[in-house]
């Protein structure tokens, strides 16, 4: 009877052992500086009628893995602000940088980043060149014809430019968010 109650307990034993709950991954990672995250955007914003300071929201559109993990799950928030904005200009269109220092994962947890809207100009979207206000005629004469003075008339833009326009990224726009600094992240969510 001993003998019995003992491997009875010993299955039991075994038993709890064997269903544990499966944890959570709780290894601390860095999501590298660089890592470029596709995002929509949440709201229109503008330099017409947005003022430095302003929120703004985003959503990623697809997971970001890391190796074999889901670092950044599809639907997570980024929320930011309009760090910089310049107003137009004769010669020059508007131009804002925004800075996004929140990321919110879908189950709420917050985690600080450092990251901007990505543009090739130097992470400043808008600030482009207005085309010329006029194009004025000039001569052009060829090399081999210059001994007969003959030329054909060019138009070349003139010295001076259009007055700049406003830029506004309306809601649902495709943007990429660069991150400046690596995220120091301890939560991941399991399916």
């Amino acid at each position: 009877m001993r003998k019995f109650l003992i491997i009875i307990l010993l299955l039991l034993v075994g038993v709890v052992s064997a269903s544990e709950p499966v944890l959570r991954d709780y290894d601390e990672f860095d999501i590298p500086t660089g890592t470029h995250i596709p995002v929509i955007s949440l709201q229109e914003f503008s330099t017409a009628y947005c003022e430095e300071g302003d929120e703004v929201e985003f959503l990623t559109t697809s997971d970001i893995y890391l190796f074999n993990k889901n670092v950044i799950p599809q639907g997570t928030k980024l929320r930011g602000y309009i760090e910089k904005k310049n107003e137009p200009i004769k010669g020059t269109n508007a131009a804002m940088r925004i800075f996004v220092n929140k990321m919110y994962l879908p189950d709420g947890y917050e985690i600080p980043i450092k990251s901007y809207i990505y543009s090739a100009n130097n992470n400043t979207l808008g600030g482009e060149l207005t085309p010329p206000e006029k194009y004025i005629k000039i001569p052009h004469y060829q090399r081999w014809t210059m001994f007969r003075a003959m030329g054909v008339l060019q138009y070349v833009p003139g010295g001076e430019r259009k007055m700049g326009e406003h830029i506004t990224v309306s809601s649902g726009a495709n943007l990429m968010v660069v991150l400046v600094a690596p995220i120091h992240m301890s939560h991941t969510l399991i399916n």
